[in-house]
């Protein structure tokens, strides 16, 4: 064991399935020589050559086209959209290409490709460098949709996605990259050994996809959330007093409703974070999915907690971001008919 950020995480990650798997190839935006904007392919190059880590033109479309073209091949890339921003000039490829081609092809080819791409806000990087556009991938059969919250799980999913036979978007909250975060802005963070979750197999494992994870143990609420805001709900908890179960759901498509209706019909309550915008964001998904199969269990209505409905801003970022506060005040409004 180690204990690492989730830059080097997601960068052992790709170490270990390059050197079980000569097929894997990695490539994007930056990734050779300089090792990636946040570094998290540094040394790749030059530990496995420059025809299986290389740097490719600034054509987001260019490089998932190319990536659906070596996997029907039989290579299995791992590309880089340099940010989760950018990734809207290959949604065509993603979308009408990799995700349908297993379908299209009857079986006869498959796209084991993993795009992986920085998501959402906290480092101040203004309207076209926060966004968070999973609710675009849910909604696409085909797709696996991913979002790690700690260095562990980060590692071992990544390894299985780069392992899985079908496309997988694999989201990175860059407010997670270099450390543990509490969910209060800037201030001293709690180390992940709380949790024991900065604690990191050096060799190969894998965390599989599908399968949330319960965080916190609780009786009077279920939050539902992944990657940044399990660690602001977490915050909020605390704040609070109050005893909610924090359901940590790692993958979103394909999601693990057993483990979402199990919690809920054990509280009785469910509140649902997410950092992207609020219409039509996943939490809809979510709530709808939890009205359907706990109707019966709920003692409240639903409550989401998401990000404005603007264009994400760069002066108001922390009012933006979906903090505690704004969760706690979820949480006490769920809780007002106790």
């Amino acid at each position: 064991m180690a204990r690492m950020t989730m830059i080097e995480s997601i960068r052992s990650a790709m170490h270990v399935a390059m050197d079980r798997d000569e097929k894997v190839v990695v490539f994007g935006e930056d990734v050779g020589y300089f090792g990636g904007v946040f570094r998290c392919t540094q040394g790749l190059q030059q530990t496995f050559g420059k025809n299986r880590c290389f740097d490719a033109p600034i054509n987001e479309s260019g490089i998932v086209g190319a990536a659906i073209g070596m996997a029907a091949y039989g290579l299995r890339p791992c590309v880089e959209i340099q940010f989760a921003d950018y990734v809207y000039p290959a949604y065509d490829q993603i979308v009408s290409e990799a995700a349908r081609l297993r379908y299209r092809s009857n079986g006869d080819f498959t796209a084991p490709i993993t795009i992986r791409m920085p998501t959402g806000g906290g480092i101040f990087g203004g309207q076209t460098h926060s966004q968070s556009p999973e609710a675009l991938f849910t909604h696409v059969s085909g797709l696996k949709v991913v979002v790690p919250s700690n260095p562990r799980d980060a590692k071992g999913l990544l390894i299985a996605a780069i392992e899985d036979d079908d496309p997988v978007i694999f989201l990175e909250p860059k407010r997670l990259y270099n450390g543990p975060f509490d969910g209060h802005h800037d201030k001293p963070v709690t180390p992940w050994s709380k949790h024991e979750l900065g604690e990191v197999d050096e060799g190969h494992f894998t965390v599989p996809l599908g399968k949330a994870v319960t965080r916190r143990e609780g009786s009077q609420v279920t939050i539902l959330a992944y990657g940044t805001m399990v660690h602001v709900a977490e915050a909020a908890v605390a704040e609070t007093g109050i005893d909610g179960e924090i359901v940590d759901l790692r993958t979103l498509l394909p999601l693990d409703l057993d483990a979402i209706v199990a919690s809920v019909r054990k509280t009785g309550r469910c509140v649902v974070v997410h950092e992207a915008t609020l219409t039509s964001g996943y939490g809809a998904e979510l709530a709808a999915l939890v009205q359907e199969h706990c109707f019966y269990s709920l003692e409240a209505p639903v409550q989401r907690v998401a990000g404005w409905d603007t264009p994400y801003p760069h002066a108001q970022e922390w009012d933006y971001f979906p903090g505690p506060r704004r969760v706690a005040e979820a949480l006490t409004t769920v809780m007002e008919d106790v």
